[in-house]
């Protein structure tokens, strides 16, 4: 994993250096640059070694110097793709690095390389004889790419921050996209909280012409859900024994590394099935696998960490975290997300990715497992969702939800009357937007309170409308499938796995977005994945025999921290920036029902503090009176 930025147009040496050491944490092993006065082009690269360590350097260049590289990622079908290449005549220098079968592969393949990659890949390709610049990135947005267009030049880079470092470049907040981050709790590609600056979407590709700086976006990939629905019960069994085979297949494809492995291991069926796979490659003594816990029993999931980990007598290493400890880290670790996500499971997964870098430099990672095969509660609810929206008068649902309101506040993790208030706010609405707000931080109503004037939710929800509205799919639930997998997992989860390892020099892999395992889930009929109120069904049935009975049939725990209790204290002063379009006095007054126990306004409030700590540029702050 490595750390990838550059511009074309003005700007010097001193420039390219400073935007590449601001991404030190993402490849703490080295640097390197590419300048070329005559095309205006500055190029800058920091790595982290992982594979062909001492072949590795970037940018990487062709025979001629024609053609170069900076990449971030792994490519896992390299070794495929090198036999390819040299068979069409390449010429490879290195061992076996994966960046120069990218090199040959533009040369060869030009824009369909992206294609035929199966791995996690940001890069960006200069073209000396065509006189462009292209980039893209994976099909599911695991590695990020950001790019801006400003005062006559053109940067990208892996992080918002490299771009602070480049003296022409501004940062102009705009308040309809702070409302968007607020009403999902991130921001969809192309957006950030920035005018200026965008994210290249998952599965995107663009090419910059180098005299006009003219861009060129397009999608080569795109997730979509395309049930085979001939299959049917009886292909059960057929069905489970693919699933473990590519689940196999995909681990395999992981554990190419030239530094030490682990694996995050929670306990929950998607880890622990990773950590089977593992040791079928590997014995007992060579797997490592790393487990945080909480002295908070709702919040702990050790205990079967530890009974996966006995089961297949793996090295296990556990930490177990004092929460009041784990607390004080939170405003140093949200004011390094420089696109802020309202996640609060971003401070254990920094805290857990933290703790196995003390011993490994790659984890494997169940990232994508719960979005693909309908893990997650509101899978479950859509059903009883449609049944009360048909079937209850909007009166009756007003006080059913009035009623919700008055029940007593659990600070627990996941506990029934936060999940209830929360079923029945999305229920106010379509059942395009259910699931975005059943996520959000401030749903429409919230946010006419907090802002001058707030955007209508046909506005703030656009992405998931069109999602919903376009789609051909006939069942609910495999529509929900497609918001969780191209909003959700895409502009949330990746984006907090990949800053969390980042942040601790960590490369994390998430085997289940191995291509041939995603390619799979989308083919599988919802029924395979949710049924009789079992949900990731035919995962269950693979691993059935394979796996200790108590984690099939545990429930589903999140990765999460007490935060409804933790904003009764902290922070001390809550920052209150001064944001274009939202009224101060209205984010006062939630931290002070919040702090009274009159209201759980746990989500909009951490949304907020991981704005006000998380922006890349400093605006006037006051502080709030608590």
């Amino acid at each position: 994993m490595c750390g990838i930025v550059g511009f074309i147009g003005r700007g010097n040496k001193s420039d390219i250096i400073s935007m590449t050491e601001r991404l030190w944490h993402r490849g703490p092993d080295g640097a390197g640059y590419h300048i070329d006065a005559s095309l205006q082009v500055f190029l800058g690269h920091r790595r982290l070694s992982v594979v062909d360590i001492e072949g590795g350097a970037q940018p990487m260049w062709n025979e001629d110097g024609s053609v170069g590289i900076v990449f971030n990622g792994e490519i896992y079908n390299a070794p495929e793709l090198r036999e390819h290449l040299e068979a069409a005549g390449h010429i490879f220098t290195t061992n076996h690095s994966d960046t120069e079968v990218l090199v040959h592969g533009y040369e060869e393949w030009g824009h369909q390389l992206p294609l035929r990659l199966n791995g996690m890949f940001a890069f960006a390709v200069l073209d000396k004889r065509r006189r462009k610049l292209f980039l893209a990135r994976d099909r599911l947005g695991e590695k990020p790419l950001y790019y801006t267009q400003q005062h006559g030049l053109f940067a990208f880079s892996s992080e918002i921050k490299g771009f602070q470092e480049h003296p022409e470049l501004e940062f102009n907040l705009e308040p309809r996209l702070i409302a968007k981050y607020f009403a999902y709790g991130f921001l969809p590609a192309p957006h950030t909280p920035y005018r200026e600056i965008l994210k290249l979407p998952a599965g995107g590709q663009m090419s910059v012409n180098l005299d006009d700086h003219r861009c060129e976006v397009q999608r080569y990939w795109e997730f979509r859900l395309e049930p085979d629905d001939n299959l049917r019960e009886r292909d059960d069994e057929r069905l489970a024994d693919t699933f473990r085979q590519l689940l196999l297949n995909s681990v395999r494809r992981r554990l190419v590394a030239d530094v030490p492995l682990g694996v995050f291991l929670s306990g929950g069926l998607d880890s622990s099935s990773i950590l089977w796979a593992l040791r079928q490659f590997r014995s007992e003594t060579d797997v490592k696998c790393f487990t945080v816990g909480f002295n908070e029993p709702s919040f702990d999931e050790t205990e079967y960490a530890r009974i996966v980990a006995n089961h297949f007598g793996c090295v296990h290493r556990v930490e177990l975290l004092d929460l009041n400890v784990a607390k004080e880290l939170f405003v140093e670790i949200l004011r390094r997300m420089d696109d802020p996500i309202s996640d609060s499971s971003l401070i254990p997964t920094f805290l857990l990715s933290r703790f196995c870098r003390q011993e490994v430099t790659v984890a494997l990672s169940g990232d994508g497992g719960d979005e693909l095969l309908a893990g997650y509660d509101p899978f479950r609810a859509m059903k009883p969702a449609r049944w009360y929206s048909a079937c209850m008068p909007r009166p009756l649902h007003q006080m059913v939800e009035k009623l919700a309101n008055r029940l007593p506040k659990s600070d627990t993790n996941m506990s029934l009357d936060f999940k209830l208030r929360r079923t029945l706010l999305g229920l106010n609405h379509k059942a395009a937007l259910w699931n975005p707000i059943w996520l959000s931080p401030a749903d429409p109503r919230r946010l006419a309170e907090i802002m001058d004037e707030a955007p209508s939710a046909e506005e703030l929800y656009s992405e998931a409308i069109e999602l919903w509205e376009s789609s051909n799919l006939a069942n609910p639930l495999d529509k929900a499938m497609e918001f969780y997998t191209r909003l959700y997992l895409q502009e949330d989860i990746l984006v907090k796995v990949d800053r969390a390892g980042m942040m601790n020099s960590l490369e994390t892999r998430a085997v289940f977005l191995d291509n041939d395992l995603v390619d799979f889930s989308r083919r599988l009929p919802s029924h395979f994945k949710l049924r009789n109120g079992v949900s990731k069904y035919i995962m269950k049935r693979a691993m059935r025999d394979l796996l200790p009975r108590q984690i099939i049939d545990r429930p589903k725990k999140g990765f999460g921290i007490p935060l409804a209790s933790w904003l009764k204290d902290i922070p001390n002063m809550p920052p209150i920036r001064e944001l274009p379009g939202f009224r101060p006095e209205q984010i006062e007054r939630l931290w002070r029902e919040h702090r009274q126990g009159t209201a759980d306004h746990r989500l909009i409030l951490w949304a907020w503090l991981a704005l006000q700590y998380g922006l890349v540029k400093e605006t006037r702050v006051k502080e709030c009176a608590s």
